[in-house]
């Protein structure tokens, strides 16, 4: 995965877990430590594709605008990247055998990624988050971990 793609999900995170809130994209970059210059050029990306919306001037920001319940981590993948095959030969009529088996399972490990990319969305990584600070929490104050 592309670091646009990466960036792109964690600021649709952070947008989505705090809907009422406008966030800067300098914000994000201190917590996720890039820069907010690289952030922007994600967030141009995003809006126009109508995810988030700009705000701009004092206390202004971005806000999560699409679903997320629906938004799954390939539609945001899609955006910075050509999802629609990793795999190429570079001459399939003079391939070899070997090639072909290697061509064969690389594209198979694909799919399962995209499949599983288009299996998650925002809000149950939103959800696995929770759950993981409720485990970090519990482990800090002696508690037995969460299951």
């Amino acid at each position: 995965m592309q670091k646009s793609s990466r960036l792109a999900i964690y600021a649709l995170m952070e947008l989505a877990a705090n809907p009422d809130r406008q966030i800067s994209a300098s914000e994000i970059g201190e917590k996720y430590r890039v820069s907010s210059h690289h952030l922007a050029k994600v967030f141009i990306s995003l809006g126009r594709a109508g995810l988030v919306q700009s705000i701009r001037g004092v206390g202004g920001g971005y806000s999560f605008t699409g679903n997320a319940k629906r938004l799954t981590l390939l539609d945001i993948i899609s955006l910075f990247e050509d999802t629609s095959s990793a795999c190429k030969l570079n001459d399939p009529s003079k391939a070899t055998d070997e090639e072909w088996v290697m061509f064969d399972i690389s594209k198979e490990i694909n799919d399962m990624a995209l499949a599983t990319y288009g299996s998650i969305t925002i809000a149950t990584l939103l959800k696995q988050v929770d759950r993981r600070g409720r485990i970090r929490a519990a482990k800090s104050d002696g508690s037995p971990a969460l299951t």
